[in-house]
């Protein structure tokens, strides 16, 4: 039989609400820093909740044309950037590939959000049949890895990915797939989102699954403190760069860490609650496990899905539990940055798997903020307020989106030293 093709990531890229590439979003979460802050790009007074965690500084005209920024959606934006950081960050010669063999999946989890809110919104004031030529495509979210295939000439497999907040995550898995099957030698993989906006934060409040501590927007994502009460709206994107190893040493390219395991699983039990006992979450990361060649006791950090509301951290604790065993639950080391980032929906778990490979790298776990009020039904190490020290062998990212969708991801350090 074969030896499995092992995959390796070489490249990174972020657009985010705590910075606008990976070294200005590592610097802040490493630092503990929040990104989020009133809304500044509608009038947020008639909703609940009035602060999301939007991008910040960023002039799009630095990167895209002025005449191509109106035919896409913020997400695409957003995306197109960070796909370009990871590509530069990897140092690939696109020009020098075999364009047939590198291949884009990347999506949104929602899609052109802003873009139909805007559109309709001229129909429903002038109601004239006005509508865009460019509405249709800048909606649809195979859009983004289209547009990434277009600028860097990619011709190998390129569709989307859609499973609401584990769009990411399960890209990032399908690439790994991909190159193994030996379809592609370099898959660039991950999310975009762009849905703050009127409708994006008015459906989340309708759900009331969004925060609504609008005296202190910086304090409002803390998963797992008891006084939670809802996630924080945020947008941004994360792309990485996969190669199989051997693609990857041919060239000489530096390696962050190897992406050695996915699980995928579905709770199929509700459209928005998870698992109380989180038996999809676990299963997922026993799943992403056995696929890597892994054992509880082998992991040493853990991402989580961590979204600050009452069901999902609770549930997500009892999964690691289960998944780890209690001694091993206890032991490894867990946070969730979106205490920092919040949440960005379709671009949270490539964002968050950036985040993995460089806690490998430096050795450093980034903290939860926010966590002041022990809760009974969240009682593992989150790494409390402040980053710290720890050599990391391998670490898993969680996602769990809408529709009961369980996605993890297993991360070894490279060279592998169990």
């Amino acid at each position: 039989m074969a030896e499995r093709i092992k995959v390796v990531v070489t490249g990174l890229g972020a657009v985010t609400p705590v910075g606008n590439n990976v070294p200005d979003t590592w610097a802040a979460l490493l630092a503990g820093r929040s990104g989020i802050a009133p809304i500044t790009r509608f009038d947020p007074t008639p909703f609940a909740t009035h602060f999301a965690g939007e991008i910040k500084n960023l002039n799009l005209e630095d990167y895209i044309p002025r005449k191509e920024i109106r035919k896409m959606d913020p997400f695409t934006h957003w995306g197109l950037i960070a796909a370009r950081e990871a590509i530069a960050d990897s140092g690939l010669d696109m020009a020098a590939e075999d364009s047939w063999r590198v291949g884009v999946i990347a999506s949104s989890g929602i899609g052109g959000l802003q873009i139909l809110q805007a559109q309709w919104g001229k129909y429903t004031e002038t109601h004239q049949i006005r509508f865009s030529p460019f509405m249709i495509p800048q909606m649809i979210t195979n859009i983004l890895p289209g547009y990434i295939a277009i600028e860097h000439h990619c011709q190998g497999p390129n569709f989307a990915v859609v499973s609401a907040c584990s769009t990411a995550t399960h890209s990032l898995g399908v690439a790994l797939d991909t190159i193994r099957a030996g379809r592609a030698d370099v898959m660039i993989a991950g999310g975009a989102e762009g849905a703050v906006c009127e409708l994006g934060i008015g459906g989340f409040n309708a759900l009331r699954a969004l925060s609504t501590r609008n005296d202190d927007p910086t304090t409002a994502s803390r998963p797992f403190d008891a006084t939670r009460d809802g996630f924080v709206l945020s947008e941004g994107a994360g792309i990485l760069v996969l190669e199989s190893e051997a693609h990857a040493l041919a060239r000489g390219a530096r390696i962050y860490c190897e992406l050695a395991g996915f699980g995928a699983t579905d709770d199929a039990h509700h459209i928005t609650a998870p698992l109380e006992d989180g038996a999809g979450a676990s299963m997922g990361m026993t799943l992403a496990m056995r696929d890597a060649g892994l054992a509880p006791s082998d992991i040493d950090y853990i991402n989580a899905h961590g979204t600050s509301t009452a069901l999902n951290d609770a549930g997500e604790t009892t999964a690691i539990k289960t998944a780890l065993g209690e001694d091993d639950a206890r032991r490894v080391a867990i946070s969730s940055t979106k205490s920092m980032t919040g949440h960005m929906l379709g671009a949270a778990g490539s964002v968050e798997s950036i985040v993995c490979a460089l806690a490998i790298r430096d050795s450093v776990i980034p903290p939860t903020i926010n966590y002041a009020n022990p809760d009974p039904a969240c009682d593992l190490d989150y790494t409390p307020n402040h980053s710290r020290p720890l050599t990391i062998r391998a670490a898993l990212n969680n996602n769990l989106g809408f529709g009961g969708h369980n996605a993890t991801l297993a991360f070894k350090a490279y060279p592998y030293n169990p």
